[in-house]
């Protein structure tokens, strides 16, 4: 275990840790942030616009409610690839030290530059305007199908080296300097100029490539070669046993597995949501027939890490309720309500779970067994493919269930946190015992010496 320990430390992490504190991923993570807000307040248009419950939903219809459920979840998580691009620009260049919003513009005029119009205009079950008719019909036209979860990779790659070149420009003094008398905000504006114009124009050149040899854009391109595969990848029960497994191996060693596996696997996970999002606005309903994703974000926050990484629950409920050592009952009553909302760090390292062998088992199978689970629950069709829509990371189980996907999602949810009980149920049971006794002998032992104590005091007093 000592020599395992000194390997992952000195040779496994450091790689790994290198990767992760990149300039390129901090921006894609701190990046990807800026869309939160407009993802949450989509996902409720999004619900309502397709709302499970019929009678409600049959009196938006009739009401005329849907359309503008519509339009609000159209203009926030139905373009959340703008918000991205802009974000990692704006990240990177910020860290760098520099006036950040020029790049994040700079990259939203890059992103519009790369796409066109590919999406049939369609009026009823008519063709109004075929798919390949659209890129010379539709002038002027921005098409939102690429503003979406089938632009992300293109929007992640735009905004990482549009804010790298930019920031190559300023740190180089490739700018036009305005005397300190001209107000900051002109100035700015100058300084912005040349990046910005040489960043556009090689976009340009890059759009005009891609129509000139192979009659696609770079957006098109990327999302067939590049995403589409890689979210395929994730999407097998292979690679939801590898994300589920990666989170508690890195947090046994301390190191934050969320934030690491999320940093690298949350763009496509997030895109494979995107994808649900789109197709249970159009249908109503979400099926492997009409393109549904089973690993999307909320597989891995409602099943990977709800109640907190290795899903900790059980374990938590039974210290707080059944443990016999002051120590264990003490962190589970703390740590029982943050666990409610999904925060387990008191539990990780307070029991602790890092670093503790006796737990590394259930804490690290038992995200694999929840989303492994749930992956094939989905796949036979027992229970129903996640909506796409997305919750805050605090909000408790089973409601969280219940809004991602629907009665029969949150039944399951229930009965997987339940489950985590049984799961630690040994393990948990037999680092209690080995506390309790240690308390006892250290109980014992002061008893002892407070005995001592007063049999010397007592003679003493005895002798005067």
């Amino acid at each position: 275990m000592i020599l395992m320990n000194d390997w992952i430390n000195n040779k496994l992490l450091p790689p790994i840790m290198k990767f992760v504190n990149t300039k390129a991923i901090t921006s894609l993570k701190n990046g990807m942030l800026v869309s939160l807000p407009f993802i949450m307040s989509g996902s409720i248009f999004l619900l309502l616009s397709a709302f499970p419950f019929a009678p409600i939903a049959n009196w938006m219809k009739a009401t005329g409610l849907i359309p503008y459920w519509t339009q609000a979840y159209n203009a926030s998580f139905g373009v959340v690839a703008i918000f991205a691009v802009v974000g990692i620009a704006y990240t990177w260049v910020k860290d760098d030290g520099f006036e950040p919003l020029p790049a994040g513009m700079t990259a939203l005029v890059s992103f519009f530059l790369i796409m066109r119009p590919t999406t049939a205009v369609m009026n009823g079950t008519k063709t109004v305007v075929s798919a390949s008719q659209a890129p010379t019909m539709l002038t002027g036209f921005i098409d939102r199908t690429w503003l979406g979860g089938q632009g992300m990779i293109a929007a992640i790659i735009v905004g990482l080296l549009t804010g790298w070149i930019y920031s190559w420009f300023i740190k180089n003094h490739v700018t036009i300097k305005l005397p300190d008398q001209v107000p900051p905000a002109v100035a700015e504006s100058f300084v912005a100029l040349i990046p910005s114009f040489v960043i556009i124009t090689g976009w340009l050149i890059v759009y005009i490539l891609f129509d000139a040899t192979a009659h696609t854009t770079m957006t098109q391109w990327i999302y067939q070669t590049i995403q589409t595969p890689l979210q395929g990848m994730t999407d097998s029960f292979g690679g939801v046993l590898i994300i589920s497994l990666l989170i508690p191996f890195f947090w046994f060693f301390g190191i934050h597995g969320a934030v690491i596996v999320g940093g690298i696997m949350g763009p496509i996970l997030g895109a494979n949501s995107l994808s649900n999002a789109a197709i249970f606005k159009a249908h109503g309903v979400v099926t492997a027939a009409n393109g549904g994703h089973i690993a999307v974000s909320s597989l891995l926050d409602q099943f990977g890490t709800v109640t907190g990484s290795g899903i900790t629950i059980g374990l938590v409920f039974f210290m707080a309720f059944f443990a016999k050592s002051a120590q264990m009952k003490s962190i589970g009553r703390l740590s029982f309500v943050p666990g409610l909302f999904n925060i387990n760090e008191p539990v990780l390292f307070g029991v602790p779970v890092v670093m503790n062998p006796i737990l590394i088992l259930p804490f690290m199978f038992m995200p694999a067994i929840s989303m492994g689970s749930t992956y094939w629950l989905i796949k036979l069709g027992v229970i129903p493919y996640f909506t796409g829509v997305q919750v805050p990371w605090t909000t408790p189980p089973v409601i969280s269930g219940l809004l991602v996907g629907g009665w029969k999602m949150m039944i399951w949810q229930a009965i997987v946190l339940v489950l985590s009980f049984f799961v630690y149920w040994p393990f948990v049971h037999k680092q209690d015992q080995i506390l309790y006794g240690q308390e006892q002998v250290a109980a014992d032992k002061e008893a002892h010496i407070k005995e001592a104590e007063a049999a010397a005091t007592t003679e003493h007093a005895t002798s005067n």
